[in-house]
């Protein structure tokens, strides 16, 4: 029998495992981001356009989160994994051959495929292979491996799209899950199903006023967000007038701001939960807003970007930890409506910030984003002001 130290670091290293997965999966879903103007210069395309590629894969995933979360409710969860990761490394050598835009599209949608699995099931995983005392701090390290994608992944990824191409950058991404996948393999344990829920759960869910407020908010707070974060770059390039190698710098600045977002997380969240996330909507709607003021004023920019940061991850924190609390009993059904509302968010957000820029102009991105932003912070209010009596079980 292995000595407790020793099992404890491994339960640590399989958690720091799902932490890198998270990692490699948020670098992919948001590097069409890093890489706009050049795919779109690849294949000959306005910049609206194939920033509707964001959309498209958003929706793919909220549509397929839920049925594909209940057709594999019952696997065992190593060997989904495994498959996830499988499918994701073959689509990401698709997106590295594409030869047309439509070639492209369908390696993504394969990509959204396994997405719509993975964070479906990973919140709970992480939760389960962390030790006794180490349970919210898991979802720290998860939120972590998110951040670091935008800290490492997506400046990386434009670097890698400026010197090599774009096509490259994909390819490194596969490569890099290979990496993650040879880890999975031998650090996971046999991992049977457990509170996965089922069909059954999603009405009981649906009886709970506080999640279903939950996934209301989280709908409008993301659309606020990728209203402007979807077209930041051609915003940083064309509005700020920013060279293109200083908007890599940007996007590292968002990311390191995510990684101090999931410190003050782990930090100050549990003494106030709801004021946290009060707080983290407070600072996304005023951060879209001074877009709009501050956008021509290049250092400012940079300031004003890392504070956006801090505010969007935040949320995102707050509001993956709250569906966990209020859904014990049917966790991954519980997380896979919510990563589904989320990518709905996405989605929306990027179609609305297209809509804006084809009608109102690219520097209104942040105005329409911050009054979404406000509405959502508007519900929150009521919802908690109207529910705030009914119990939040604690993550130990």
């Amino acid at each position: 029998m292995l000595p407790l130290k020793i099992v404890r670091r491994i339960k640590l290293w399989r958690v720091i495992c799902l932490a890198f997965s998270a990692f490699i999966f948020n670098t992919t879903e948001f590097i069409p981001v890093a890489l706009l103007s050049d795919i779109a210069a690849g294949f000959q395309m306005p910049v609206s356009d194939v920033g509707l590629m964001i959309t498209i894969y958003a929706w793919i995933v909220s549509v397929l989160s839920l049925p594909f979360m209940l057709l594999t409710a019952k696997l065992e969860r190593r060997s989904l994994l495994i498959k996830l990761f499988t499918l994701f490394i073959l689509s990401h050598i698709l997106s590295a051959v594409a030869w047309n835009f439509q070639v492209l599209l369908i390696s993504r949608i394969g990509v959204a495929i396994t997405h719509s699995i993975f964070w479906a099931i990973t919140g709970s995983l992480a939760v389960r292979l962390a030790p006794k005392d180490k349970k919210a701090q898991a979802l720290g390290l998860l939120a972590m491996g998110s951040a670091l994608a935008m800290v490492l992944g997506l400046p990386l990824g434009r670097i890698i799209g400026q010197a090599a191409g774009w096509r490259i950058t994909f390819a490194v991404i596969g490569v890099i899950a290979a990496v993650i996948l040879i880890f999975l393999y031998r650090l996971l344990p046999h991992l049977v199903s457990k509170n996965a829920g089922s069909l059954s759960s999603v009405p009981l869910l649906f009886k709970r006023p506080l999640l279903v407020g939950l996934y209301v908010i989280t709908i409008f707070a993301v659309s606020a967000h990728f209203t402007a974060y979807s077209y930041i770059e051609p915003f940083m390039i064309r509005i700020t007038r920013m060279d293109p190698s200083v908007t890599t710098a940007v996007l590292l600045i968002f990311g390191l701001s995510g990684v101090v977002s999931s410190l003050l997380f782990t930090r100050y969240h549990r003494f106030g939960p709801a004021k946290f996330l009060l707080t983290a909507m407070t600072i996304l709607t005023l951060s879209l807003f001074l877009l709009f003021l501050c956008g021509t004023q290049g250092y400012v920019m940079f300031a004003l970007v890392f504070v956006w940061g801090i505010g969007i991850a935040a949320i995102g924190l707050s509001l993956q930890v709250r569906v966990l609390q209020l859904a014990p009993d049917a966790t991954d059904v519980a997380m896979a409506i919510f990563s589904g509302i989320y990518n709905i968010g996405i989605g929306g957000g990027a179609l609305l910030g297209n809509q804006v820029m084809q009608h109102l102009g690219l520097n209104y991105i942040g105005v329409i984003g911050g009054i979404v932003a406000l509405f959502s912070m508007l519900i929150f209010v009521v919802i908690h002001l109207r529910y705030r009596h009914l119990p939040i079980k604690a993550i130990q």
